[in-house]
């Protein structure tokens, strides 16, 4: 009977301290279904930009929003840590930095990559 350990009846996510790699690829995941849900919104600012001078004109007054413009700060976010991470995941599947030191480096590379390259966006929006 001593190997049915009872369930834990509490778990607080908060308090759970997660490894680089699994930070990463919970990112990797929220990354992948926030552009997902972006989709609409950039087609249909596509779209309008092509109707015509007026709609295009329309399209960039919406794109110079602030909601707009935070928004796209959270878009480049997840467009530069999911390719990070996504390529980070074809080379662990290929074998390529499997070391547990090796994996524990690129998780952080891809962490603070997509940051960093949020950060350099955040600065051409200045």
């Amino acid at each position: 009977m001593d190997r049915f350990k009872p369930q834990p009846k509490f778990l607080n996510l908060l308090q759970i301290k997660l490894p680089p790699g699994g930070i990463a690829s919970i990112a990797h995941r929220a990354s992948g279904i926030f552009m997902f849900l972006a989709i609409p919104l950039i087609a249909w600012l596509f779209g309008l930009s092509l109707q015509n001078e007026q709609h295009y004109q329309a399209a960039m007054t919406y794109l110079q929003s602030k909601p707009v413009k935070l928004l796209s700060v959270v878009l480049v976010w997840s467009l530069s840590h999911h390719l990070l991470a996504g390529l980070r995941h074809l080379l662990l599947d290929v074998e390529i930095g499997v070391d547990r030191r090796q994996a524990r480096r690129s998780a952080w590379v891809v962490n603070l990559g997509g940051v960093l390259l949020t950060a350099l966006y955040l600065v051409s929006l200045l």
